[in-house]
């Protein structure tokens, strides 16, 4: 859902005459159905906070960089876009301030290794050892040559001795590596009830509550990010924007959950999943 900021005749609509952030955020929660008491509880955000941004007064927010923060939840909360609430504070109060820059970085000066000296040790040791096994290699190849005349005469046409061949084994041939299981959803426990959320086509916000009320998860599910909740009995949903999410119930995939922006209230139980 966006901002729209252009007449019925083609005009542009002047500043002044645009509603307010406030006034946006609130005509968008009422359009979505949520109340102000739903929308603090699913986003964290205090209820005074609430009233008094949908009034335009931002100073309860903490600064500037929470005011942007709280735009941001409400907006993907009540199916908005939030870049452009964002824009619009940030032009209202003089554009986002420049980044500070960072210090330059000290360049160590570096410690030249001094040189080595040759080790004279070493290299006398590496030279009696080579005499040594030069005089032993001389007087073992010549004791060889001595002999090898009479050895190939004793047995002329001696062959190696032929290796066994190896047989396979009887019995029947192992099995093949079996595949891998075929998702994340493959195998699901029947007795429970097993939700998993993917958001494909977008962010959203997500709550989720097992069948006491108490709240396993909520918050912003972006774009590329997917959670899986079980339980005994029930799992309760609340999507902000449903167009955005794939929804898998009990192994089986859930067909139309939403349209984009759409909030849905879901609830789903053990066995095939009937759309909430």
């Amino acid at each position: 859902m966006s901002i729209g900021n252009s007449s019925a005749d083609g005009g542009d609509i002047p500043a002044d005459d645009r509603p307010s952030i406030g006034r946006v955020l609130q005509q968008a929660r009422i359009s979505a159905g949520l109340t102000v008491d739903e929308v603090s509880s699913t986003t964290r955000v205090r209820i005074p906070i609430l009233h008094a941004i949908e009034q335009d007064d931002f100073s309860r927010c903490g600064g500037d960089v929470y005011a942007r923060g709280h735009i941001r939840t409400l907006a993907v909360t009540v199916g908005l876009d939030p870049a452009e609430l964002i824009a619009r504070y940030d032009a209202e109060r003089g554009g986002r301030p420049a980044p500070t820059p960072a210090a330059p970085l000290f360049d160590a000066e570096r410690i030249r290794p001094e040189p080595r000296r040759p080790n004279w040790t070493a290299a006398m040791v590496a030279a009696i050892v080579a005499v040594v096994g030069f005089v032993g290699f001389t007087l073992f190849n010549g004791g060889s040559q001595s002999t090898g005349g009479s050895v190939a005469a004793e047995s002329p046409s001696a062959k190696p001795p032929a290796s066994p061949s190896k047989k396979p084994a009887s019995g029947k041939p192992a099995d093949p590596k079996r595949e891998p299981g075929g998702g994340a959803i493959a195998g699901v426990p029947a007795n429970k009830v097993t939700v998993k959320l993917a958001a494909e086509n977008g962010q959203t916000w997500m709550s989720a509550k097992d069948h006491n009320g108490r709240l396993l998860e909520e918050g912003v599910l972006k774009q590329g990010e997917a959670k899986t909740f079980t339980d005994p009995t029930r799992i309760d949903l609340v999507l902000g924007n449903a167009g955005a999410v794939r929804l898998f119930v009990n192994g089986k995939e859930v067909k139309n959950v939403g349209d984009n922006g759409q909030v849905q209230r879901l609830s789903y139980t053990k066995g095939d999943p009937v759309a909430g």
